[in-house]
């Protein structure tokens, strides 16, 4: 693990990022310290930055740091954590402000092949996404209502649980992106008002347009999605996850999602 650059595995318990969650991250893959899907991280990151007022690091100093701790391992989860750093009591932001970054790897533990062979059980959360623009699609440091909506379940059958806001409309996973295919046409919740913008999503929506096919943000109601022709989810680490079962509504083909998982592999 490296903070602001130095090995280490503390911050500051003045730090906003403990204090506040004033901060953002965001997790990825990498393979022999390179990072996967860097072009969406690296734009994710340095928007969601630009939307908390939080300085950006330096590009290639991210890069360097991936590389140092990532390196030594085949394949790596890598999660960067960026905190408006130490600051004195109160919400209001400092004036000068000198943030934490850290930087650090784990093994890749995987996720079983027969997920996104065969598809996954989802089920739907209590818990619901407040409403909220300002902070709509960062992947901020606040992520207690994923933390409470992940620990609606343990049965280890079910791979995901999925989300509604305050309003009722389909949002996103706990830890995932949520697309829905209609007639032909690729549908995915907007991120306007809550949820988080992932990179994988990202990466989704080129990969349709390179393949022709139409693609568009939506709200949807739960019964869109249990009507929907094929539906997956997905994000860094898992890739693309096919629904199998949601409630009572089972799907068995997916060609569409199988182009996109092709995609993704070449």
């Amino acid at each position: 693990m490296l903070i602001n650059g130095q090995p280490g595995d503390s911050i500051a318990a003045s730090d906003r990022g403990l204090a506040y969650g004033d901060g953002l991250y965001r997790t990825l893959q990498a393979r022999h310290g390179q990072p996967l899907l860097w072009h969406w991280q690296w734009q994710r990151l340095a928007a969601d930055c630009a939307s908390l007022r939080l300085p950006c690091p330096d590009e290639a100093l991210l890069l360097d740091e991936i590389a140092r701790v990532a390196g030594e391992l085949p394949r790596a989860v890598v999660k960067i954590v960026l905190t408006r750093g130490s600051g004195q009591r109160g919400y209001a932001m400092p004036a000068d402000v000198t943030p934490t970054r850290i930087v650090s790897a784990t093994a890749w533990a995987g996720y079983p092949a027969e997920r996104a062979e065969q598809g996954v059980v989802v089920r739907w959360c209590a818990t619901r996404l407040a409403i909220q623009p300002l902070l709509a699609g960062i992947k901020h440091l606040n992520r207690l209502e994923n933390v409470f909506a992940r620990s609606e379940w343990q049965d280890a059958a079910i791979a995901e649980g999925l989300m509604l806001d305050m309003d009722g409309t389909v949002v996103e996973g706990t830890m995932s992106n949520l697309f829905i295919v209609r007639r032909g046409e690729l549908l995915t919740p907007p991120l306007d008002r809550c949820g988080v913008s992932g990179a994988m999503r990202a990466c989704v929506l080129q990969l349709a347009a390179n393949l022709g096919i139409a693609v568009r943000e939506a709200r949807l109601l739960s019964d869109e999605v249990l009507a929907a022709d094929e539906a997956f989810i997905c994000n860094s680490l898992a890739g693309i996850w096919p629904l199998r079962q949601l409630e009572q509504r089972q799907w068995q083909a997916w060609p569409l999602t199988r182009r996109l998982q092709q995609a993704l592999a070449d």
